[in-house]
């Protein structure tokens, strides 16, 4: 399991974006940094403060999953035949946490990773509660019939601010979801650009 470290409108505020798209997010009122120095630190990033800031807001934006697990999952991602960054985003978008995310059964991807850990989701009829657990197209996940009524649950699905992509048929009158294929970087609806060519470029230094 991995461990948030950081409030995840700290995470907002220090990236400067809504990286989430949520609407209370602290940056659609102030789009500068925290704390008292906040709006004095916007200075000129260098080509690696730049490479860092995209490293960072892809990494924060799978519920700040740990440098180890991130470098981890690049890692496997240079290894597979195409373009790494497309890899690296198909590999993010295949952990289970993120597609019950996408599916609409959680408000956010921190909340997925703790409704997985309690052990609230199946996989292809099975109990899976690691959040980690990397998804195969074709693979079907549904909500536990006794946690289908939670509230978290109910709240989630009704969400306007974001849609169920294509690559993830969903059906929430049974509250589950079929992992359809593994999408391409034009195919993730992500509420602010992500550059993943940063992020390749930032570990080959």
């Amino acid at each position: 399991m991995s461990k948030r470290i950081d409030a995840k409108y700290k995470i907002d505020r220090r990236m400067g974006e809504n990286i989430w798209g949520r609407p209370k997010s602290p940056v659609n009122r102030r789009e500068y940094g925290p704390g008292q120095h906040g709006q004095r630190r916007k200075g000129k990033l260098s080509d690696f403060g730049i490479q860092l800031r995209a490293k960072q807001k892809l990494k924060g934006y799978y519920g700040n999953i740990t440098e180890k697990q991130f470098r981890r999952i690049y890692a496997e991602a240079v290894r597979l035949r195409g373009d790494t960054g497309e890899k690296l985003i198909g590999l993010l978008e295949s952990r289970l946490d993120a597609i019950v995310y996408r599916a609409k059964f959680v408000p956010t991807v921190f909340s997925a990773r703790q409704f997985i850990n309690h052990g609230h989701v199946k996989v292809n009829g099975q109990r899976v509660n690691i959040a980690s657990y990397r998804c195969k197209a074709g693979d079907v996940i549904e909500v536990r019939e006794k946690s289908r009524q939670l509230a978290m649950v109910l709240e989630a699905s009704q969400l306007a601010e974001r849609d169920v992509p294509e690559y993830i048929d969903a059906d929430h009158s049974k509250m589950a979801a079929k992992y359809v294929r593994v999408p391409e970087l034009s195919d993730v609806p992500y509420p602010v650009h992500m550059e993943p060519n940063l992020v390749v470029e930032f570990y080959s230094r």
